[in-house]
């Protein structure tokens, strides 16, 4: 038979267990209580950046179990550098600052997924100015791009100019860099520029949304086509995390007015898979340009 003391003992030691176990419980926190931190290249204001995210970033709190963080930052620079020191788990990023992401993580950074429409991208060249009527009339004007690093604010609209015969340092009366699409409507609009040039999606949604009046700026040349934006993850992102990413954009489906809602905010018919390849034609448009060593 068990004495009692061997079951004193026999207690003490399940109790010791037991609170060993609680103290280590939080090491092995679930899925709901970690959280996946997303950022964004600040190519619109910060208040519409976090507008367009907001039902995108339920949507992946429920397709992931985990709390989805959005983390704005300053400037473009600044997505990567977060991708790069995994200060973020996920970016919306342009073709060109993916390029840039994955030189600066030494080809580890991997985009997942893309709208079909950036397949297909293209830039607007923009005016008030009754003058202005083809590229050629740009030279000794004043010009506004978006920021320095963005593609299709400032990248592949010069590479497109370039290939066109006009150099912007040399053949404008001025350069300016307006930070963002929405800011170089501004400029063009109030006359701090002769022309400007932002990205499709961006023209379309401010005339839409009647915050540019075409009959006053008006888009006077179209760039040809090009890969734009993506999704893109950290290298060393927990490879289960990224199939549940990728397959949560795929499976978005404007049928249903949830994921209507999602996709009208991103400006999507639907999202499709990308690869590394897709921006190889980036890297070497941003060489010729002089953007990229």
């Amino acid at each position: 038979m068990i004495s009692n003391a061997s079951r004193r003992l026999a207690l003490r030691g399940a109790l010791a267990i037991a609170a060993a176990a609680s103290a280590l419980a939080p090491l092995h926190a679930s899925a709901a209580d970690k959280v996946l931190r997303v950022s964004a290249i600040p190519d619109e204001a910060p208040t519409e950046l976090q507008r367009k995210f907001a039902p995108l970033g339920k949507y992946l709190e429920g397709e992931t179990g985990m709390k989805v963080q959005f983390i704005p930052v300053s400037d473009y620079a600044a997505v990567v550098e977060a991708l790069a020191s995994n200060k973020i788990d996920m970016a919306w990023l342009g073709g060109f600052t993916y390029v840039q992401a994955r030189i600066r993580t030494k080809g580890t950074a991997t985009p997942i997924v893309q709208r079909a429409e950036d397949a297909k991208f293209t830039s607007k060249f923009i005016t008030a100015s009754p003058a202005i009527k083809s590229l050629n009339d740009l030279k000794g004007k004043t010009f506004a791009f978006g920021s320095p690093s963005s593609t299709s604010g400032s990248l592949m609209p010069r590479y497109y100019l370039q290939q066109a015969g006009i150099t912007p340092e040399k053949d404008f009366k001025t350069v300016a860099y307006s930070g963002a699409h929405d800011a170089t409507v501004a400029f063009v609009a109030a006359g701090k520029a002769e022309a400007g040039v932002l990205n499709t999606s961006v023209w379309d949604k401010l005339v839409e949304q009647k915050k540019v009046d075409p009959a006053k700026v008006r888009v006077f040349a179209t760039t040809p086509t090009y890969y734009d934006y993506n999704w893109t993850v950290r290298g060393n992102l927990d490879p289960a995390l990224v199939k549940k990413l990728t397959t949560a954009f795929l499976k978005l489906d404007p049928a249903k007015p949830a994921d209507k809602q999602i996709m009208d905010l991103q400006r999507a018919s639907k999202f499709i898979p990308t690869t590394k390849a897709n921006y190889d034609s980036i890297k070497k448009a941003a060489r010729t340009a002089g953007l990229l060593k």
